[in-house]
């Protein structure tokens, strides 16, 4: 599964342009007509620095590989080449005019040709420019700089074909889109609303990436999935989500409006960005539509998070998300309610819940969710004030009781022990023992071996 790469130190970024112009000097003193193409091309014209390159070249992948032996030839087939330069690796592609798509994914062939002719098989103008870091001149065959400039994402040539050859690129122009805050272009636009269905004929794994790219990359998250509900992407792979949008809620609460709206502003709040936070936002309230009841004073949800743990564990095996992820997701939904008792709770389950390793993720969409319906952070304060008092301890000690002390004791193991144990670690945990041998007084007294 695609996850964030951290940013380059400029070190690092550095080399990797110093690794990138010696590929091409390279290639060209061998005569082969060679630049940098594609996003490095757009991310140098929007004075952002560039985290990697790919390449393009008038040599066959046959050439490359005699240049540059050890290289990867996975994708010598579409004329693709990955190569180790300074131990950076780089995507060398050759000049290519891709020939039909049956599967919506792939070029059935491919036609090695020129550069302006490579530019036209692209997905959008601004993915569609070159640069030859050697004299440091724009190669633009499609009109890649004046859309950059007005901040458009436009389709090279027929949006309707582009998106037929790779249905994926509907996906790709909300995350360009909402990661530059540009705008998706009006025939583009059309054109994606119009094909939006054939979405459901890409695989839950290339969508589950672009997806997780889209709400961790762009600069408004809940604007971008917004932008997927209106040109009919959303309900295409979430419809669950894409359903969101016509629930009310009690004003009372969420003076902000529906579901939808709620979980939108979630988003577009969060600062901290990790794909766990980004899903337990997107579907701690999943279950609403559907648990949804009006008692004659106002809308309830009753068992909305037990029933959203479900559809959220669902959701995300559809999308074929990574075990650790679900277990995360599915906790920080199953849990988010809690967050309401938080000061009527005991010591030792305030400590339980604090002492989740998932907890982090929990409490940073507890402040969110607050943040987006009445703004009240009076628990999520309270917590802080409990986790900074926990910090000069473990918050989960080790238990100075366990099942070897009982066996001493004179009792046999069985069910009992589990429960025994839990009392005698509440008990520890609420500070009402202060050391072992009390807590082994404090049993004694409490707990006698069942006769026989």
């Amino acid at each position: 599964m695609w996850s964030p790469s951290p940013p380059l130190d400029p070190k690092t970024a550095a080399q990797l342009r110093q690794a990138a112009t010696r590929t091409v000097k390279c290639l060209q003193k061998k005569g082969y007509e060679t630049y940098w193409a594609g996003g490095c091309v757009r991310d140098q014209l929007l004075h952002k620095t560039p985290f990697d390159y790919d390449i393009a070249t008038a040599a066959t992948p046959d050439q490359v590989l005699e240049m540059f032996p050890g290289s990867n030839a996975v994708g010598k087939s579409f004329g693709v080449v990955i190569a180790t330069v300074d131990t950076f690796p780089f995507e060398i592609a050759t000049f290519r005019k891709d020939q039909g798509y049956s599967d919506g994914r792939h070029p059935d062939a491919v036609v090695f040709t020129s550069a302006e002719e490579d530019a036209q098989r692209r997905d959008f103008t601004i993915n569609a420019m070159f640069w030859d870091p050697i004299t440091e001149t724009l190669y633009d065959f499609v009109g890649g700089q004046k859309d950059l400039n007005a901040n458009h994402i436009r389709a090279v040539g027929n949006p309707t074909l582009r998106f037929q050859e790779d249905h994926l690129r509907m996906l790709r122009a909300v995350r360009f889109a909402h990661r530059l805050d540009f705008s998706i272009e009006t025939e583009t636009a059309a054109a994606i609303q119009a094909q939006a269905a054939s979405l459901k004929n890409i695989s839950p794994e290339r969508i589950r990436d672009e997806f997780t790219r889209i709400l961790i990359e762009s600069q408004k998250p809940g604007q971008a999935v917004w932008t997927l509900e209106k040109l009919g992407l959303l309900k295409t792979f979430l419809p669950e989500v894409s359903a969101l949008q016509h629930q009310p809620q009690p004003p009372e609460f969420h003076p902000e409006g529906d579901v939808l709206t709620h979980t939108l502003m979630m988003l577009d709040d969060m600062d901290q960005r990790s794909p766990a936070l980004a899903y337990a936002v997107l579907l701690h309230d999943i279950a609403k539509p559907a648990t949804a009841t009006y008692d004659g004073d106002r809308i309830r949800f009753h068992g909305h998070a037990e029933k959203g743990t479900l559809m959220a564990e669902h959701i995300l095996r559809r999308l074929r998300m990574p075990n650790a992820i679900i277990e995360e997701v599915c906790s920080c939904v199953k849990r988010h309610m809690r967050f309401m008792e938080v000061k009527k709770m005991r010591k030792s389950t305030l400590r339980r819940m604090v002492g989740n390793p998932y907890f982090p993720t929990e409490f940073e969409l507890h402040r969110l969710d607050c943040r987006a319906c009445h703004g009240k952070l009076d628990n999520y304060e309270f917590l802080q004030e409990q986790m900074h008092a926990f910090d000069q301890e473990p918050v989960l000690p080790e238990p100075w009781i366990r099942g070897e002390d009982l066996i001493q004791m004179g009792l046999k193991p069985g069910p009992r022990f589990g429960k025994i144990l839990k009392q005698a670690y509440d008990q520890q945990l609420e500070g009402t023992v202060t050391n072992r041998e009390k807590l082994l007084e404090w049993l004694r007294m409490t707990v006698k071996p069942k006769s026989h």
